[in-house]
């Protein structure tokens, strides 16, 4: 990204809003910052409260055993999150297309909200695991899209010295949205508002962001069709070519397989494990998220502030991963709901490193100035990815870890150890950011 001389700020800010690719303004505009993490707090809250909560126990209410439970969960949630890995890039790539005169932005933050909002609905009052999976995939879809289009406005908005900080706020929005959803779900027991008011939420926090933003807009429609062949490439990059944006993506998903991936299958860890009923495992894992979020607000912050100071960001990466290998170890031996409740603790100390700095990271690898939506969407298939190949390859593990002294879901915890090592190692193949 270039910075923008004193002749150009002026046409920057002025009545047109229209900005040249590849450009930062010289400052962050006023509201942004508040902006974008409402936006991600929403959506956030939107798509995790099922994923660690409400959708075990819809699709347990509509199964008749916990081992057909899990298979179904691990298939709705693992076809799901195929639709978010093709949405993401796909909606990121038409937004940076996009000529209309809302901006490039606005229109796929709106539209999308809108849309995961019915298919919350659907899933709400399903009779049916099919109309659940038909739910789940139109809400991943419309809400990653959301996601893909608030996200690339950082780079438009944002001078890079300050993409840290940021970047560490937004992140700080992960534990939020998992609290919250865990607050909600407390004290919310009918199936259809489970869902529709965290993506009510959502749709209103959207709205919020869409009327503070300044969105950039193309002058002109661009002169190359939009083809198969890329749409096709909405979902690649050359990892030769550009060996860093490479390294970048297999960090950021072995990190998150070892953070999203894992953590479907608590509630069922928790009913088996320790014979909790529903609410005693509702309020366990508040509980549980509660100590996560306050070790991720606080790391967060310190993390992306310490990133900028510093001028480093693998450090933070890696620390990032190997607190987690810890945190998912203890969860894997927790003898009590105090040792789950620590645990959660750890991994969430590790997590908010992590997001502190991951999207800051990202965005000094990107391959091109001018589809910087379209190469974040898909440095996003890493956030995605997991949350499609944990759940489908989950039963299996989890089977066969029940052959051992040790469980089933404490064999699947050691896995996202392993897995999450392996991204804490892999930062350092990243040779062009410190």
């Amino acid at each position: 990204m270039t910075e923008l001389s004193p002749a150009a700020t002026a046409a920057y800010t002025g009545t047109t809003g229209i900005k040249a690719p590849g450009t930062t303004p010289p400052r962050t505009p006023r509201g942004y910052t508040p902006g974008l993490a409402a936006v991600n707090f929403g959506v956030l809250l939107a798509l995790l409260t099922p994923v660690l909560v409400s959708m075990a126990f819809k699709v347990q209410h509509l199964t008749s055993s916990t081992g057909e439970a899990t298979g179904q969960l691990g298939l709705i949630l693992g076809v799901g999150a195929l639709f978010a890995l093709v949405a993401n890039p796909l909606a990121g790539r038409l937004s940076d297309r996009t000529t209309s005169r809302f901006g490039m932005r606005r229109p796929w933050i709106l539209g999308g909200s809108i849309v995961g909002l019915g298919a919350f609905a659907l899933i709400g009052v399903a009779s049916s695991l099919w109309v659940v999976l038909i739910g789940w995939c139109l809400a991943q879809a419309a809400f990653n899209a959301v996601l893909a289009a608030a996200n690339a406005t950082l780079p438009d908005q944002v001078p890079g010295p300050s993409r840290g900080k940021v970047s560490g706020i937004v992140g700080a929005t992960t534990p939020l949205a998992i609290l919250g959803g865990s607050f909600l779900i407390t004290f919310i027991s009918d199936d259809v508002l489970r869902f529709v008011v965290p993506a009510l939420l959502a749709l209103a926090l959207c709205v919020v962001f869409i009327l503070v933003l300044k969105d950039r807009r193309l002058a002109e429609k661009p002169r190359q069709r939009f083809t198969v062949g890329q749409f096709f490439g909405s979902f690649v990059f050359n990892p030769v070519k550009h060996r860093d944006f490479g390294w970048t993506w297999l960090t950021k998903f072995f990190v998150m397989f070892g953070y999203a991936g894992i953590a479907t299958f608590l509630p069922f860890f928790l009913t088996e494990k320790f014979k909790l009923d529903e609410q005693g495992a509702i309020t366990t894992i508040l509980l549980a998220n509660l100590a996560s979020t306050v070790a991720m607000v606080i790391s967060s912050p310190l993390g992306g502030f310490l990133s900028d100071r510093l001028g480093k960001r693998r450090p933070f990466v890696a620390a990032a991963g190997l607190i987690m290998v810890v945190g998912l170890v203890v969860l894997a031996f927790a003898p009590s709901i105090g040792v789950v409740i620590a645990a959660q603790a750890i991994i969430g100390l590790g997590a908010g490193s992590f997001f502190s700095v991951d999207l800051a990271l990202a965005t000094q690898v990107l391959p091109s100035p001018d589809d910087v939506a379209k190469d974040l969407g898909v440095l996003n298939i890493a956030n995605a990815l997991p949350q499609s190949i944990a759940p489908a390859i989950a039963p299996g593990i989890i089977a066969l870890g029940a052959t051992t002294a040790i469980g089933g879901y404490s064999v699947w915890y050691l896995f996202g150890a392993f897995i999450a090592l392996l991204g804490a190692v892999l930062v350092y193949r990243i040779k062009g950011v410190k």
